[in-house]
């Protein structure tokens, strides 16, 4: 089996978006082909069990597969954390009832003893209640500061850069930006008393080179950017007197900036969080492309090949099993 499983994934997912019926008609496409142009029914049985082996396989892969077995895991755990909770309960009713049935039988008491025994009742009432708030408060902390250092080590963000902001962009000390893969939104603020206008405002934009700021005072931002940006879909406009907004369009759409110039502290790329809902809005080939992007990151994460990678060996394996008179077995691939 190849070790590139995304060498069509273009051509696939072409063909799946020209399908109105979604896979179900792209599976069909599939199975006729291999119907009229294959030998791959001659053994029904053979070819029955490829097929269920095959989808097996790549269900446990799926990511609906590992979502359902983290829901199983956290629903096995709860069920895990409920029964101790329970049985913690039934031990301190038994000890309880266990403890009462101790106790002597009741006699009569003067008036001096029965005083003498409420206060020490009461005493020992007080020092349980102050026993239990301690120990439950205890336990709470210590769950709330693991719980703190799990998350920290699963959020940690790289060593000297920003965590993403909820625009998946950067809070600057003097301007604040947000991304999606297609474009870039600047936000600059003005601190000035009258209500800015298009003659008040520098915005000097090049493909790899921006200026903003005010006509006669130091610039907000100026430097080199840290890619390519389409001046001709690039414009800025001002909101309610104050803010200057710079509207940028990125040259690769396929990449997450880390920061505006080159000067300025990145982000974090790999915190960030695109809205997946954003990728039907794109056309089918620019759509193919992200999550052909997508796709490639997570395997790298993964350490398995990319789609380029994938095709490569495809490539060789298809030419290896058209000639199977050649030796391939001292062959050294890379």
């Amino acid at each position: 089996m190849s070790n590139n499983p995304e060498r069509f994934d273009a051509l696939l997912l072409g063909m799946a978006t020209q399908c109105e019926e979604g896979v179900p008609e792209l599976m069909d496409y599939f199975f006729n082909f291999l119907a009229r142009k294959t030998d791959f029914y001659s053994r029904p049985d053979i070819a029955e069990k490829t097929v269920l082996e095959k989808f097996r396989h790549y269900r446990e892969k799926s990511e609906y597969a590992k979502e359902e077995k983290r829901k199983a895991e956290e629903e096995k755990a709860k069920k895990a954390e409920e029964k101790a909770r329970k049985a913690a309960e039934e031990k301190m009713k038994r000890e309880a009832r266990l403890a009462g049935e101790s106790k002597p039988r009741i006699r009569e008491i003067t008036d001096e003893e029965a005083e003498k025994l409420q206060k020490e009742i009461d005493n020992k009432k007080k020092e349980e209640e102050n026993n239990a708030n301690t120990n439950h408060v205890s336990n709470a902390d210590k769950e709330d500061v693991e719980a703190n250092v799990i998350d920290e080590n699963e959020d940690k963000v790289e060593e000297g850069k920003l965590r993403p902001n909820s625009g998946n962009g950067g809070n600057m000390p003097h301007y604040k930006w947000t991304q999606t893969l297609a474009e870039l939104e600047l936000r600059v603020p003005f601190n000035v008393s009258y209500p800015l206008k298009a003659k008040h405002i520098i915005c000097d934009m090049k493909k790899k080179y921006l200026k903003i700021g005010l006509k006669g005072e130091t610039p907000v931002i100026e430097g080199n950017l840290t890619k390519e940006i389409k001046l001709e879909e690039s414009t800025w406009t001002i909101d309610d007197g104050k803010v200057l907004v710079v509207s940028i369009d990125k040259v690769n759409k396929m990449e997450w900036w880390s920061r505006i110039i080159d000067t300025d502290q990145e982000i974090d790329t790999k915190k960030v969080q695109p809205e997946n809902s954003k990728l039907s809005d794109l056309d089918g080939e620019t759509r193919a492309m992200v999550e052909k992007m997508m796709y490639d990151q997570r395997q790298k994460e993964l350490g398995l090949p990319t789609s380029e990678e994938q095709k490569k060996k495809d490539i060789l394996n298809k030419f290896m099993s058209s000639h199977p008179e050649m030796d391939f077995s001292k062959c050294k691939f890379s």
